[in-house]
């Protein structure tokens, strides 16, 4: 998606980028942790995060001073600093009174703001906060977060494994991670702004909250302790309490759709009173493609474990090269195979042919299965009848070979894609005979 109009808001001296998207009839102002940068954000995951807040709401984002877009050269703000800050973006976005969404570090500002400025506070949400930094409680602790954004920053190791640790080890993901990192801060600024936040202490402003405030948690967070929610909802008055299954701290990162539903579904009920937005199980169309190497276990057994892992290894890594050249998502690696979905179905089949092809040179034989229909997606998986019907078309390819059912290849008529007719199969659990094809090439 195109990233809104950025514009600048004088505060002090400093400028502070910020954004303003969607035409909903209350201003919610997305007070971000640690580090971001606006424009990079809408190349990731945040971009479905984002849409679905300014589905109902007059959504404004801004990048911290020191951060992102904003001037960087200017030190690290304390938090009377950045009360200054979004005062300024919200009157250069001219809105009187907004709702504040906090997440992570950017919760201890939320709290100051809105215990000093309740006439321009609607509604508080906290996500992942706290009052009281003690995650580092220790000069060890401490040390060893230094130790481990000097190794990794600007890797994506870092954000993955302190943020969303249970992302695994998927190629995309840590490019992504990666290029987040290097465009939201420095090394030494995010060493300066971790030092900054284990002196941040808002216990003392929480019996001052005045507005209405929903604080949510994941019980098994291991970046902000669990603890550390529970603190605030008990000692703001009247405070809504919701804990949430999971360890990722940043679940926007991990790609946690599931969870993404829930919270923005939160926010929406608790702002507004309804969820318009959200729903259990979303249903899409959809091209599914199933990858997987032929005969794996006895090139296995032939090439010994050592030899075997690194050409699975680059197995994986040619396949993933695929994936992001013909814009296909993966959703699952199966060990020797991949279940991937693709918004167009001439994209997927051309990445079944290229995977097929790339991987002959490396004496892999692949064969593949696609079916495009209706899928439903849960959280990070995708169920129906159409990702069952493209694993039985799979299973009948021999290797070297993709199949695809007559559905794909009717979408793709005008494409230049090349089929040879392979006959009417009944596959297991299908009460009707599905007409295959096999792809020649184009």
């Amino acid at each position: 998606m195109t990233p809104p109009e950025t514009r600048y808001a004088k505060s002090g001296d400093v400028r502070i980028a910020y954004q303003v998207v969607g035409e909903g009839p209350l201003d919610l102002v997305f007070v971000p942790g640690f580090v971001s940068n606006l424009d990079a954000f809408w190349e990731t995951q945040y971009a479905e995060f984002f849409s679905r807040l300014a589905a109902f709401s007059r959504l404004i984002l801004f990048d911290k001073r020191g951060t992102g877009l904003s001037d960087r050269d200017v030190g690290i703000a304390t938090l009377e600093e950045r009360m200054d800050d979004v005062r300024a973006v919200m009157d250069a976005a001219r809105s009187e009174r907004a709702a504040l969404l906090g997440v992570s570090e950017g919760g201890p500002m939320s709290l100051l703001f809105a215990a000093t400025y309740p006439q321009r506070v609607q509604a508080l949400v906290l996500y992942g906060s706290y009052a009281h930094s003690l995650h580092l409680s220790t000069t060890g602790e401490y040390d060893q977060e230094i130790e481990r954004i000097d190794r990794l920053w600007g890797t994506g190791g870092y954000l993955l494994g302190r943020y969303a640790p249970d992302t695994g080890s998927e190629e995309t993901a840590r490019r992504m991670a990666a290029r987040l990192e290097r465009a939201c801060a420095s090394p030494s600024a995010v060493i300066a702004i971790r030092r900054m936040n284990q002196e941040i202490d808002a216990r003392h402003v929480l019996p001052a909250i005045r507005v209405p405030t929903l604080v949510m948690h994941r019980v098994g967070d291991g970046m902000v302790s669990v603890e550390g929610g529970r603190y605030l909802a008990a000692n703001i008055p009247d405070a809504k309490y919701i804990e949430l299954p999971g360890n990722n701290h940043n679940f926007v990162l991990a790609g946690e759709h599931g969870m993404l539903n829930r919270v923005v579904g939160e926010v929406e009920e608790f702002l507004t009173g309804s969820r318009t937005g959200e729903v259990e199980i979303d249903r899409i169309l959809a091209t599914v493609m199933f990858t997987d190497i032929v005969d794996s276990t006895k090139r296995a057994a032939a090439l010994g474990d050592r030899m075997w892992r690194a050409l699975l290894d680059r197995h994986d890594e040619i396949v993933r090269q695929q994936l992001a050249r013909f814009r296909g998502r993966e959703v699952k690696h199966t060990g020797d195979g991949f279940l991937a979905t693709f918004d167009g179905p001439a994209r997927a089949v051309r990445c079944a042919s290229a995977i097929v092809d790339t991987m002959r040179p490396l004496g892999l034989a692949v064969r593949g299965g696609l079916h495009t229909g209706e899928i439903e997606l849960k959280g990070g998986d995708i169920g129906g009848i159409a990702v069952n019907i493209a694993a039985r078309v799979a299973a009948m390819a021999g290797p070297g070979e993709t199949l695809v059912s007559s559905t794909v290849r009717d979408l793709v008529a005008g494409s230049g894609l090349r089929f040879a007719d392979r006959g009417l199969h009944t596959l297991r659990g299908l009460p009707e005979e599905v007409h295959l094809y096999t792809i020649l090439g184009g």
